[in-house]
């Protein structure tokens, strides 16, 4: 049984159900008339995709593809271009192919352990409570959970993780508020390593504002661990608030410049009608979405995974005859 079948589908769908309705009505209206293959068609189609915030530069390389596809089949109607959309956001969400999903999205390699990972973002983004439902997800998974307050500088981090850690029920270490957050993330690797702990969640400032600073930062936790584990961080998990569109595409891009992002957790699905962004993201960055999150319960965070999420998204509606969707009307 594949890690999904796991998780109730539901919740996915009805967290991205404000997504779903906008693509789908839209694209009802532009695919399910007998029209012919105009101007106006394909500027609706380029519209479509960037209000839902696909993205510039992916939506040019989509619209491109029709273009190309319509000359070369000789397509005239606007029913043929709908399938070939279709196919073009799935190569977009998996990178056209390039990525591949774990069995399972929570195992850690045996002989890294305890496995730590820097969690990175701006403040408001979700992070604190991401780190909450991920340790959860690792708990569930049979995992020993440490998670290290090392947002030292925001007195109220340390205490909104500390309710988040005692939801999940697994250890938390601190310090006072100001310490050196790279002493933290030191204690809380020697922990981990004395109570052979599997997983090291470390919080870290949310701030980019002072990139340079923000380096430095980063690079002395590094330093510390690795007097521990010498080849922490095993990944650096970005989070992004889904709410905030382009911006997040844009925090993205400014955040892999400093810091060495393997992925990316995109927050607040459930409250945008423009979930296009996890395929901007996706096919623009060179980072995977890792994981998604689609509401506010502790376990609403979803491990990513592009086929269930453009079912989800963009629904069997895309699948429909233009008799199923009359029946439907």
């Amino acid at each position: 049984m594949g890690f999904f079948d796991k998780f109730k589908l539901s919740r996915l769908r009805e967290g991205l159900q404000k997504s779903h309705d906008e693509f789908v009505r839209k694209i009802n209206r532009i695919f399910y008339q007998s029209r012919k293959i105009d101007d106006a068609l394909m500027a609706e189609i380029e519209e479509t995709l960037l209000l839902a915030d696909v993205g510039v530069t992916t939506t040019d390389r989509i619209m491109d593809h029709l273009v190309h596809e319509m000359q070369f089949k000789k397509w005239s109607e606007a029913s043929q271009l709908r399938d070939e959309l279709r196919a073009q956001i799935g190569e977009a969400l998996t990178r056209n192919g390039e990525l591949k999903l774990p069995e399972d999205p929570f195992a850690i390699p045996p002989d890294k352990k305890p496995y730590v990972i820097l969690i990175v973002g701006v403040n408001g983004v979700g992070k604190t409570t991401t780190i909450g439902k991920l340790a959860l997800a690792y708990k569930n998974a049979g995992k020993r959970v440490v998670i290290g307050a090392a947002d030292t500088f925001r007195a109220a981090a340390n205490q909104q993780l500390e309710v988040w850690a005692d939801r999940a029920s697994v250890e938390i270490i601190q310090q006072h508020h100001g310490a050196d957050p790279a002493a933290v993330a030191y204690d809380t690797v020697q922990s981990a390593i004395s109570k052979e702990a599997d997983v090291v969640l470390i919080d870290t400032a949310g701030r980019l504002h002072t990139k340079q600073n923000l380096m430095a930062e980063l690079e002395k936790m590094t330093r510390v661990m690795r007097k521990l584990v010498p080849e922490v961080p095993h990944e650096v998990l970005l989070v992004l608030d889904a709410t905030t569109g382009q911006n997040a595409l844009q925090q993205a891009r400014e955040f892999t410049k400093v810091a060495p992002v393997t992925g990316l957790i995109l927050t607040k699905l459930d409250g945008t009608a423009k979930g296009g962004i996890v395929i901007a993201l996706t096919n623009e960055l060179k980072v995977p979405v890792r994981y998604i999150g689609v509401g506010e319960k502790i376990d609403d965070l979803q491990p990513f995974d592009p086929n269930e999420f453009a079912r989800a998204m963009f629904g069997d509606a895309m699948f429909q005859t233009e008799e199923q969707v009359t029946e439907e009307a």
